[in-house]
């Protein structure tokens, strides 16, 4: 009877083994990938802000430097589901996000664009060839990449299923470039596990422009040449089996420095992630985390309940030896009784 207990034992450790190795060789891959159906929104807001806003007047529109500002963000991502580069089951995706900054009090616009890129469902990163990859900040002016070329490389979205605690790089629009995004410790958001990023981009040149005079400080003259100056510190809160960032926000600083004068600030001020986008985003996180768990957390429980059924099936037949029950059971059995009377 032992010995059919230990051998019971062997195999349902070994079947917790390999059931284990399946989920974590086979499952994972197939279930920890980005949709290409996404559709979401995002809202970040800020409160006393200074920003470069273009007021109508008539049929032209003029520049003007405000202060104390109310700015809303609103980011909306959607997957491009006719890209040549979209199959069902395959690794690569296509995302499309429109992003548009207004000011609150009159619904001017401040800055708006919107961008395409493919994605590698897996990691996050932007990944070539890419039929479907640009970028407009400009209403008609379009800029489109060839295919084998990265045109916003890193992380744009989000960051890889299982992120690790050491440093990503993460697509600057504005630079146009990818950049450090470092680890910087645990943290919780709504009592949600996340891990922090901080992204620092110091204060580099993005372009040169012909600006209004009174714009920088010199009303005598039509037009100035001045170099557009551009620092951010930007903060993610991720969620790191899912790489879903649950909450954001984003200090930042742009200047117009003229060859003579001071520079003039035309964007300072911080934008963060509403409460309720935040709400949001946690319970997506949540509801995933669920989903994830038999292919994550669960091969861990197998792994561990397997090792400790074959470790105790090991040891129960290492003490059930043949040569136990000969010295036990045998002698007795075999014992020769003297004859009476001798």
């Amino acid at each position: 009877m032992r010995r059919y207990v230990t051998f019971a034992l062997l195999g349902l450790g070994v079947f917790a083994v390999v059931a284990g190795l399946m989920l974590s060789v086979y499952a994972y891959p197939k279930l920890a990938k980005a949709p290409h159906d996404i559709d979401t929104i995002s809202v970040a807001k800020g409160d006393r802000i200074t920003a470069l806003v273009y007021v109508p007047q008539g049929d032209r529109a003029v520049p003007e430097i405000r202060r104390d500002l109310s700015l809303t963000s609103t980011r909306k991502v959607t997957g491009d589901l006719k890209a040549e580069e979209v199959a069902r089951d395959g690794d690569v995706t296509v995302w499309v996000e429109a992003t548009k900054l207004v000011s609150d009090r009159d619904g001017l616009t401040v800055t708006a664009g919107v961008r395409s890129l493919c994605l590698d469902r897996h990691s996050g990163e932007m990944v070539t060839p890419c039929e479907n990859q640009y970028y407009e900040k400009e209403t008609g002016k379009r800029v489109k990449a060839d295919r084998g070329e990265a045109q916003q490389p890193g992380l744009s979205f989000k960051f890889p299923f299982g992120t690790e605690k050491k440093t990503y790089r993460w697509y600057d629009g504005t630079v146009r470039q990818a950049r450090d995004a470092r680890y910087v410790g645990e943290d919780t958001v709504k009592d949600l596990p996340v891990y922090k990023f901080v992204q620092e981009i110091p204060s580099t040149k993005v372009d040169e422009r012909e600006v209004p005079g009174s714009l920088v400080g010199q009303p005598g003259v039509p037009t100035v040449k001045a170099a557009l100056h551009y620092e951010v510190v930007r903060t993610f809160w991720v969620e790191p089996v899912t790489g879903k960032v649950v909450d954001g926000s984003e200090q930042v600083k742009q200047e117009l420095r003229p060859a003579t004068g001071p520079a003039t600030t035309v964007f300072e001020g911080t934008l963060k992630m509403t409460d309720e986008t935040v709400t949001a985003n946690v319970g997506e996180s949540e509801e995933n985390l669920g989903k994830l768990f038999v292919i994550t957390t669960l091969p861990t429980v197998l792994y561990v309940v397997g090792g400790v059924l074959i470790a105790v099936s090991l040891l129960l037949l290492a003490t059930d030896r043949p040569g136990r029950h000969l010295r036990n059971g045998g002698g007795a059995a075999t014992r020769v009784q003297q004859p009476v009377g001798v």
